[in-house]
Formats: C-alpha cells, sequence, structure tokens
C-alpha cells in the first residue's frame, strides 16, 4: 500500500522538524539566560509530555520517535532548568 510506504519517511521528518524546532530556543537560552517569556508551567508540562512520549516511542521500539523524543527532552529539560533557576533567584 502506498501509504506505508511513505509512514516512516513522513515520521522521521516530523521527528527531526519538531527536534530541530527546539534548538534555537534551547541556545538562545543557553547564551542569554532570558528566559522572561517561558512559562515554568508549561514548560513543566511540555517536558513531562515529551517523556511520555519517549517512553511511549520505547514501548514500541520506534527509533524516529526514540531519538527525537530524547533529544527533545535533553533540550527542554535544559530550558526548563534554566527557567526555574530564573524563577527561584527572582523570588530571592
Amino acid at each position: 500500500m502506498l501509504v506505508s510506504d511513505f509512514s516512516p519517511l513522513v515520521g522521521s521528518c516530523a521527528a527531526i522538524l519538531t527536534t530541530a524546532a527546539f534548538v534555537p530556543q534551547a541556545i538562545q537560552s543557553y547564551k542569554t539566560r532570558d528566559l522572561s517569556g517561558i512559562s515554568l508551567p508549561m514548560y513543566t508540562i511540555f517536558t513531562l509530555g515529551v517523556a511520555m512520549w519517549l517512553i511511549y516511542g520505547l514501548l514500541q521500539h520506534d527509533w524516529p520517535l526514540i531519538l527525537a523524543n530524547a533529544i527533545t527532552l535533553c533540550l527542554s529539560s535544559m530550558i526548563l532548568v534554566l527557567k526555574a533557576k530564573q524563577t527561584i533567584k527572582d523570588k530571592a
């Protein structure tokens, strides 16, 4: 079937694009340490969601899903930690 032939390609492209979308934000956040426009609750929920997608990928043995979410989890966790540190510092 034609649809199933393109399914891995579409999944891989989606994984690459959504993961790559985090790279500029992670770089800028790390360089500037300015995370004032980022919501701590949203990033916490998002990072947990990415972790769940990673677990799902592991359970499904879906390598594009595993790789994309492992990388995204690292990037979003870095941003989350920076935001949490900034929030703690701002409250002090």
